[in-house]
């Protein structure tokens, strides 16, 4: 490849790999929106189990188990789009302090170092745990539960699959930004914003009593 042609692939490049990140974006997107419903239905299947026992005298273990599989499935599935709203707790020291560039450095490379090989870590970990649940159909030990105990443990594999498609989100948007392709490094709004923005809603009431004053 001659050295002239090297600038239309970079730009070609750059045109088509914010799209891919956005159609990744989308899935881990989908997904969290979709599980998060599990939530509520969480909290009304453990209501139903509640009035059954103390109203009823009666229970029933395939309910409880449900209880189980959603609280699982939430977790496991929404890890990803967690990730992507930032919203991990986390402490933070100096981050913040970095400009756009060095934080998109810092995400970077902490995708590439620490992300990425702990989620490799784990789905090769869970690898063989899951693959003896699918070799015999693994189900409830309690008589009258749910059948799919082999199906909840494939999500050990999906979360860090899930979990690699943010990383690659990072990567990809990062990557541009660090480039000098793409003018933000990530999708969400920086959050040293937010003091500035709070900083100018408590002067509007100070603006209108001044005036109001001069007025």
């Amino acid at each position: 490849m001659s050295r002239a042609s090297a600038p239309g692939v970079a730009h070609a490049l750059a045109r088509h790999l914010p799209r891919l990140a956005d159609g990744l974006d989308w899935v881990n997107r989908a997904v969290g929106t979709a599980v998060a419903w599990l939530a509520l239905a969480m909290v009304l299947v453990t209501f139903i189990v509640v009035v059954l026992r103390y109203g009823f005298d009666a229970g029933s273990i395939a309910l409880q188990e449900s209880i189980t599989y959603m609280h699982a499935t939430l977790f496991m599935l929404g890890v990803a789009y967690t990730l992507r709203q930032d919203a991990h707790v986390r402490v933070d020291i100096l981050y913040q302090r970095f400009t756009r560039r060095g934080r998109a450095w810092v995400d970077l490379l902490g995708t590439l170092f620490l992300l990425t090989p702990v989620c490799v870590f784990l789905f090769i970990a869970s690898w063989e745990y899951v693959a003896d649940a699918w070799s015999v159909r693994e189900g409830s030990r309690e008589a009258g539960g749910l059948p799919g105990v082999w199906l909840l443990k494939t999500l050990l594999l999906v979360m860090p699959v899930l979990m690699l498609l943010q990383g690659l989100i990072w990567v990809l948007r990062n990557g541009l930004f660090i480039a000098g392709f793409e003018t933000e490094a990530v999708d969400q709004p920086p959050v040293d914003q937010a003091p500035d923005s709070l900083s100018r809603d408590d002067d509007e009431p100070n603006a209108r009593r001044e005036s109001r004053t001069n007025g």
